[in-house]
């Protein structure tokens, strides 16, 4: 395991990067993530993701399938790369603190 500190806060993370423990969850993760990702300012599109992945995640302790994801969001998966560039599973599960996906996400 890692450590990551961003901002005064440290983060414990996996081999990829991704937080051991979702209850570390944090803006400032946030706010790290969104530089590793290159994105500048979150729209409420990014916080939808990142809400349904959150709560989807709580309720059954996995990130969901790319095509789960698709309908729960109402975005098509080249509008979710479109926020997240380095995808749904990298990007936009890293970002939510979820663990590394394990499945097709």
């Amino acid at each position: 395991m890692a450590e990551i500190e961003f901002k005064g806060k440290k983060f414990v993370v996996d081999e990829d990067g991704f937080l051991e423990d979702f209850n570390t969850y944090t803006e400032e993760w946030v706010e790290h993530c969104m530089k590793e990702e290159g994105i500048d300012v979150l729209t409420d599109e990014h916080w939808g993701v990142i809400n349904i992945l959150q709560d989807y995640y709580k309720k059954n302790g996995i990130a969901p399938m790319v095509r789960v994801l698709s309908k729960l969001t109402g975005f098509k998966l080249k509008h979710i790369y479109e926020l997240f560039p380095s995808g749904p599973g990298k990007g936009a599960c890293k970002m939510a603190g979820l663990p590394k996906p394990t499945g097709c996400v």
